[in-house]
């Protein structure tokens, strides 16, 4: 499968938890249908659930005159998929993981998702890259 459509995939399945509370296994089960697993998918989808207190901090963190629990579930799990690449996949370049966040965002989301999705993952980004330099979030 490829990258992009593992990240669509993994929003799906986020987006699915998000409104009906179930499982990061059911959401899968049911993205998945009767088609093999895929473990880029499978990674973002557990990554983004196992981590999910400190990506929505993060995410928290940059929002500018916007409350989390206002943000759109789309808008808000393409920005938990693109944080988790950010702080945890290595072979990704991070402009690469924020252009299709914003490419997924305008697929997905409303007229205005790509250019929120861009906004907050760049100080999302620029914040890790910060603490990068000093030794980590």
């Amino acid at each position: 499968m490829k990258r992009r459509t593992a990240r669509e995939k993994a929003l799906q399945a986020l987006f699915q938890m998000d409104m009906s509370g179930m499982t990061a296994e059911e959401a899968l089960l049911n993205i998945y249908e009767d088609a093999p697993s895929d473990e880029y998918l499978d990674s973002l989808v557990n990554g983004a659930i196992d981590n999910k207190g400190k990506i929505d901090g993060l995410i928290r963190e940059n929002l500018e005159k916007w409350s989390f629990d206002r943000l759109a579930k789309v808008d808000r799990n393409i920005l938990r998929v693109a944080v988790f690449e950010l702080l945890e996949v290595n072979d990704v370049p991070n402009k690469v993981v924020i252009n299709e966040a914003i490419e997924i965002a305008k697929s997905y989301g409303d007229d205005q998702s790509g250019k929120f999705i861009n906004g907050v993952l760049s100080k999302v980004n620029s914040m890790i890259e910060e603490q990068g330099e000093q030794g980590g979030l």
